[in-house]
């Protein structure tokens, strides 16, 4: 295993975006905490949404006070060829298990749990690629506490793959998830935690004057502009975030507003093999409209520039742990057309600051599009509204605090480590 590098991070810069009770909460459960050491484990140290939370999280933990470590696994294609078909399955996809795919799992997950040294008093590892260390680490280390943080909506699982997670979750001592329902037939205490994004980071800081000509440039033929609109997805090139259903929702209404524009920006993440031929068959479905644009692992600041500049962000996903683009989205105030799956509707308040449509209703989202784009203070109203959300609900600061108050409870034995401080809403922990 690895440590990957991150960018010091300091609590201070965070004040002005974060609200006083959040910042009070987090000094004061950072002391009762005292010398707890922390141990972050996953897959990959890039391109998916876990890694981007870690390389903020881990730094900002440690200047909080916390000692927390952040190690990736060592692991080989055959072993993502298999966590990404788990992943599907998850996800309500119909997946052959294979005893040589459960094989692979388990030869990788005990190699890495056999290679991990130090002592920790909390291990987080991070969707179904590390689970398979817990029976290792739970022997090697009984003293330590194991947590598992789940990412991915379980609402629809494949039984033969969930059996095989919920037999591996009995070694762990605390569960978390992104929403109640993701948790339903994990006999471990569970606790929900919503994921957040960092606003001091190239991908959501504010662009000035000059960064922001720079982006227009280098994005040409793209263009921005009243009679132009483009419409944003952001998402990696994957089956159920359904970019082929955002390129029909823009075809509808390409009549209607003849200027629109379409970008699907997507990154490759390093533990998700099938990447690669989504993106062939997107460019296949758009060869023949030069108003579709595909870009994949572009820089941060381009994509704070494409979710800045957009008229309007769409992520109609089939099935979404939690989707942050949302909240990046609706921190730049542009405005989301949303589907009501995974956490989309925990970041979208539908009419407030976006709109929400079910994942297969293509004529209900190119709908709302149109009315967005005809109405420009339509737009900035429910913009505003969106960066109120994210500031309140989140931003890294909450999420930090969420994670210090688990790890003062899982360290105390305490079965219901988000029990609400006074600080807390019922909305937080919704």
């Amino acid at each position: 295993m690895r440590s990957p590098i991150t960018t010091a991070r300091s609590l201070a810069d965070y004040e002005a975006v974060t609200p006083d009770d959040q910042m009070a909460a987090l000094y004061s459960t950072a002391d009762d905490l005292g010398d707890v050491r922390v141990l972050h484990l996953n897959s990959t140290a890039t391109g998916g949404g876990v890694a981007e939370i870690l390389h903020s999280l881990v730094p900002l933990s440690n200047d909080l006070g916390i000692d927390t470590d952040w190690q990736v696994m060592d692991a080989e294609e055959s072993f993502f060829e298999v966590t990404k078909a788990m992943h599907n399955a998850l996800q309500g996809q119909d997946v052959t298990f294979t005893e040589e795919m459960e094989a692979t799992y388990r030869r990788v997950t005990e190699r890495n749990a056999t290679a991990l040294d130090g002592q920790y008093d909390v291990v987080v590892l991070h969707d179904p690629q590390t689970l398979g260390m817990a029976r290792e680490l739970k022997d090697r280390f009984p003293d330590t506490r194991i947590v598992w943080r789940c990412h991915i909506d379980l609402t629809d699982a494949n039984e033969r793959y969930l059996q095989a997670v919920v037999d591996d979750v009995r070694r762990v001592d605390h569960a978390v998830f992104s929403r109640p329902e993701y948790g339903r037939g994990v006999d471990v205490p569970t606790s929900i935690i919503h994921p957040s994004i960092d606003p001091l980071t190239d991908k959501n800081r504010p662009l000035d004057r000059e960064e922001l000509a720079v982006e227009r440039d280098r994005l040409f033929p793209i263009e921005f502009g009243d009679d132009s609109p483009v419409i944003t997805q952001v998402s990696r090139f994957d089956p159920w975030k359904d970019q082929f259903g955002t390129i029909e929702m823009y075809r509808r209404i390409k009549d209607a507003v003849p200027g629109a524009q379409l970008v699907l920006a997507g990154g490759m993440a390093d533990d998700d093999p099938e990447g690669r031929e989504v993106y062939e068959e997107v460019v296949a479905a758009t060869a023949d409209d030069p108003d579709v644009h595909l870009l994949t692992n572009q820089p941060d600041t381009t994509i704070d520039f494409l979710q800045r500049e957009s008229a309007v962000v769409v992520q109609k996903s089939l099935r979404e742990g939690f989707g942050l683009v949302v909240s990046e989205a609706l921190w730049k105030r542009t405005p989301v057309i949303g589907s009501t799956v995974g956490g989309i509707p925990l970041q979208i308040e539908d009419g407030k600051n976006g709109y929400l449509v079910d994942p297969d209703d293509v004529d209900g989202a190119a709908a709302r599009l149109e009315r967005l784009l005809a109405d420009d203070d339509l737009r900035r109203q429910l913009g505003e509204r969106g960066r109120e959300t994210v500031r309140e609900r989140f931003l890294l600061p909450r999420h930090l605090l969420d994670y210090t108050e688990l790890f003062l409870g899982v360290r105390d034995g305490a079965n219901d480590p988000n029990e609400p401080r006074a600080s807390r809403t019922d909305a937080d922990r919704s």
